[in-house]
């Protein structure tokens, strides 16, 4: 028997997802609150937080976690300006609108931390047939 939570769970999966590994180079889109300046409803000023935009974030995926179910992550690291940035992305979160791979690498480990710290040829991957 399925409890209400487990039915609840299932239904907040997404299916569209695509299959996503460590060493692929994604473009994560996700949703930001746009901020627009309190105004009075008389004066037919909109909420706060009712307009919405699209960020993109394109990056190497480091490490994938916590399996398929909701609480599975995807950390993706780009350089910016020589300063390495890093999210963390709850894959099944409302918030992402969708995940488009661009690139897949070769890898043969399940966590690519090491990637922090080469620097130029070391910190290339080779290309997934």
């Amino acid at each position: 028997m399925i409890t209400k939570s487990e039915a609840f769970n299932k239904n907040q999966l997404k299916n569209d997802l695509p299959k996503i590994r460590p060493g692929d180079t994604v473009q994560v889109y996700q949703k930001i609150p746009a901020f627009t300046p309190l105004k009075s409803k008389a004066a037919g000023g909109k909420k706060e937080g009712e307009k919405e935009r699209i960020q993109v974030f394109e990056g190497l995926v480091l490490a994938k976690k916590h399996g398929k179910g909701l609480t599975a992550t995807i950390t993706v690291r780009k350089v910016i300006s020589g300063i390495g940035v890093e999210k963390i992305f709850p894959i099944h979160s409302p918030l992402i609108e969708k995940i488009d791979i661009i690139k897949q690498g070769k890898v043969r480990r399940a966590k690519l931390y090491y990637l922090r710290e080469a620097k130029g040829k070391k910190a290339r991957l080779k290309k997934r047939e």
